[in-house]
């Protein structure tokens, strides 16, 4: 007995409060700096949008949303960025399909065009979100801050703050940002206990989310009816809308590789980057303008009015959404993945409520995203807040983690709309 007691592992000790105590201002300042490049990047991207999008077509006499204007916008947006990419120093950092939320450090020269480019494409229209190129800036920025100002610190922490930092900020939580930062901490072999690596971490999440807060008062939650006490038919409701969800994720993931080949063929971004426009151009054609840009604001649009479509119309905008998402990505626009998903797996909750009208619409939203967002993730912390954070109901959590149980076994072992830099898929 006493040689099996020798050999059980020592619990890990905490970390003193001095060594956690030095982290407290650089963790504050990376938070209040994140949150702060992302919010400017964001203002100034919609007002450019604003812009585009209202008083110019205005005075052309063309529609805003008409299929023509729609059309020369995606284009234009396509040779822009291309422009970027292909004469800006740095040509606006790696191919944005290999990029994930745990961006690379990017060095100084590269964060003008990154930036430009994610403003230009935000206001364009196409499919992407600012969730990794922001990520990669402020990586870059912190990283290159830090080590200019507080040398002796170690190397390693500066990503992790800015990552957090950035998360927090773009969803107005540190919840989210503890959520992935604990989830990517269980692949890595760190001495210490959970919460004394999150204490830095989470610390920059806080206050890169109230300074987001206090500057641009974001809100997720849809205003969709409230879902009230749930009962034994929403099990297998909730289960089957977020199976189909991940099932529509995980097409758009296994097509993504080829797309991204085909643009890849044509070489130059002046080559890729229209063409991806010309083809963005046909999709916002055929789904209209509720499949532009990243699709936070066209899903509160979608919720306002729940039972205003038939099904097959959410059917339509959520695989069109899906396949300029894919085209998006794969053509070279510098954008993020997560909120288009969001509004795919929205409409296809709300294609269920319209089929069925016993699916609630809360319930159809939070198991379509869930369900889209863990095949095209396959984070499953962020999937189940998101899902959650959209409809403001706690009594959906006991069934938002039912319904992952089958998304999961869809997803799992399979690959995620990322890409390595020899065009292979991430798993």
């Amino acid at each position: 007995m006493a040689q099996d007691t020798a050999r059980q592992p020592r619990p890990t000790p905490p970390a003193p409060a001095r060594a956690l105590l030095p982290l407290i201002l650089p963790a504050v300042l990376v938070g209040v700096v994140t949150s702060l490049v992302f919010v400017g990047v964001s203002a100034a991207a919609d007002r450019l949008q604003h812009v585009l999008w209202g008083p110019l077509p205005d005075a052309l006499g063309i529609g805003r949303y008409s299929v023509a204007w729609m059309f020369v916008m995606l284009v234009a947006t396509g040779v822009a960025v291309g422009l970027v990419v292909w004469l800006v120093p740095g040509h606006a950092g790696p191919d944005p399909a290999t990029l994930g939320l745990d961006a690379p450090v990017l060095p100084p020269v590269v964060l003008p065009g990154l930036v430009v480019a994610t403003a230009l494409m935000l206001a364009g229209g196409p499919s992407l979100g600012p969730e990794n190129p922001i990520i990669a800036v402020n990586v870059g920025l912190t990283m290159w801050l830090g080590s200019r100002f507080l040398p002796r610190a170690p190397g390693a922490l500066w990503p992790t703050l800015a990552e957090a930092g950035t998360i927090g900020a773009l969803f107005g939580t540190p919840v989210a940002a503890a959520l992935v930062i604990s989830e990517a901490l269980t692949s890595r072999p760190l001495p210490g206990r959970l919460w004394d690596n999150l204490f830095a971490p989470l610390t920059a999440a806080a206050f890169g989310a109230m300074t987001t807060t206090l500057v641009a008062k974001p809100t997720f939650d849809l205003g969709l009816p409230p879902f009230g006490r749930p009962g034994w038919a929403d099990v297998p409701a909730a289960m089957a809308v977020a199976s189909a969800a991940a099932l529509l994720g995980l097409c758009a993931v296994y097509v993504f590789p080829y797309v991204h080949r085909a643009f890849r063929r044509l070489r130059h971004p002046m080559l890729m980057l229209p063409a991806g426009g010309v083809v963005l151009g046909a999709l916002a054609a055929a789904g209209g303008h509720l499949t532009l840009f990243k699709g936070l604001t066209e899903v509160a649009e979608l919720a306002r009015d729940p039972g205003g479509r038939t099904a097959g119309q959410y059917a339509v905008l959520a695989v069109v959404k899906a396949a300029a998402l894919v085209v998006a990505a794969s053509s070279g626009f510098r954008g993020g993945r997560i909120f288009p998903s969001v509004f795919v797996g929205a409409a296809l909750g709300l294609c269920a409520h319209a089929l069925v009208p016993a699916v609630q619409p809360s319930l159809g939203v939070a198991s379509g995203v869930l369900g889209m967002l863990l095949a095209i993730t396959r984070q499953g912390w962020v999937s189940l807040f998101t899902a959650a954070v959209l409809v403001s109901s706690p009594a959906i959590l006991a069934l938002l983690c039912v319904a992952s149980l089958p998304a999961w076994l869809l997803v799992t072992g399979r690959p995620q709309m990322q890409l390595r830099a020899d065009g292979t898929p991430v798993r």
